[in-house]
């Protein structure tokens, strides 16, 4: 479903990860490990489409994707109910009532998401996903903010992702409670000396 051969990464025009190399089968997660600012975050950008590779081959069809990062993606001053069935209606899906139910918020379906904790936000930045209906998730540190009962509760909902076919690309630090591959980008991270590309600056990280 999604294939990485030898690429390399760069960020603000400086090159960040090279000779990346992996394979995700459906059915399958990969999870990425590696210190803080090894680029992590880049690599998973680059996978979602949104920003280009500096080199090497990258093979998924981006409408296969579906890309959670830092940020919940939630419209404050919507409820619940309307920012899934909002998410839902872009990516042609018809999964907003079970993505709720999924993450347990049935019982604030009507609340809006500005008047959520911070831990509930997360829940619903991460139905969000899964009301896209896509067969490929890529995330970014998914588990923010939420509590033990909810790691578990987002593991099992990736667990059910990948018993139907699915798969998920994460990069996280925790133990998500289900069975992955993983891959520690620590041996690709690019060395001092690797020289700073023209034209290939990523305003987001300047």
């Amino acid at each position: 479903m999604l294939t990485a051969q030898n690429v390399a990464v760069a960020r603000a025009g400086v090159m960040v990860l090279a000779g990346v190399s992996f394979s995700l089968n459906a059915g399958r997660a990969l999870i990425l490990r590696g210190p803080n600012g090894a680029g992590k975050t880049t690599l998973l950008r680059a996978v979602a489409g949104l920003q280009p590779i500096s080199g090497g081959i990258l093979t998924a069809v981006e409408d296969d994707i579906a890309y959670g990062a830092h940020s919940d993606g939630v419209k404050p001053t919507l409820t619940v109910a309307e920012n899934l069935n909002f998410w839902a209606q872009i990516y042609g899906s018809d999964l907003a009532a079970d993505a709720m139910t999924a993450m347990q918020l049935d019982p604030l379906a009507t609340r809006r998401a500005g008047q959520l904790s911070a831990g509930q936000k997360r829940r619903l930045g991460l139905a969000r996903i899964l009301a896209t209906g896509r067969k490929i998730w890529v995330l970014d540190e998914p588990t923010v903010s939420l509590d033990t009962a909810s790691v578990a509760l987002f593991g099992a909902a990736v667990q059910a992702h990948l018993n139907a076919g699915g798969a998920a690309l994460i990069a996280t630090h925790i133990d998500l409670g289900f069975a992955a591959d993983v891959l520690d980008i620590t041996p690709f991270r690019a060395g001092a000396d690797t020289p700073v590309l023209s034209g290939q600056f990523d305003e987001a990280f300047l």
